[in-house]
């Protein structure tokens, strides 16, 4: 059983720095299987699909990316200002790689809808984590909005201007609530 835990494991962490680094369509099953040193019936075994496993790499993205939010927001008084820093931070570790949910759905038509499902279930968690903190539906969704433009615009032109502008703009929203 661990064995295949372990390439089950292998699989995915090489699905991940593929889909990352090319894309979806640009990354080929049998590139997958040689990163990951599976034989072609390991991966078969865990994920029927490429579909399946681009879901079963959704999924762990969402994960890792919501702890990974979360522990970088949690000893923050401001938590929705330390998100952008928190998006800074991933465009300087990631090299202006974007959202991996983003990216997807560019490469995605809407009739694979699992692999949709994935996507929106991520985006609505962001959405719920501003909702959360700002207690404030409307400019909840407003942040929200910003937030995924200062991802798209970081990422198109490979700078933090973008994040660091929407940054501020966030923060004179939330000085001047009533």
């Amino acid at each position: 059983m661990q064995n295949h835990q372990e390439a089950k494991s292998r699989i995915l962490k090489a699905a991940e720095a593929l889909f990352h680094k090319q894309g979806y369509n640009n990354t080929g099953i049998n590139q997958i299987i040689k990163e990951a040193n599976v034989a072609k019936a390991s991966l078969y075994y865990h994920f029927k699909t490429k579909d399946d496993l681009c879901i079963a790499y959704l999924e762990q993205r969402n994960t890792v990316w919501n702890e990974s939010l979360y522990n970088y927001t949690k000893e923050r008084d401001d938590k929705v200002l330390a998100a952008f820093d928190f998006l800074i931070e991933n465009n300087n570790t990631f090299d202006f790689r974007g959202c991996s949910f983003l990216n997807m759905l560019s490469e995605t038509s809407p009739d694979k809808k699992e692999i949709f499902n994935q996507m929106q279930q991520h985006k609505r968690g962001l959405l719920l984590f501003f909702k959360t903190e700002l207690e404030d539906s409307e400019l909840a969704y407003t942040v929200y909005s910003l937030f995924e433009n200062a991802i798209i615009e970081s990422q198109l032109f490979r700078s933090q201007e973008p994040v660091l502008r929407i940054k501020k703009i966030v923060s004179d929203l939330m000085n001047n609530r009533s």
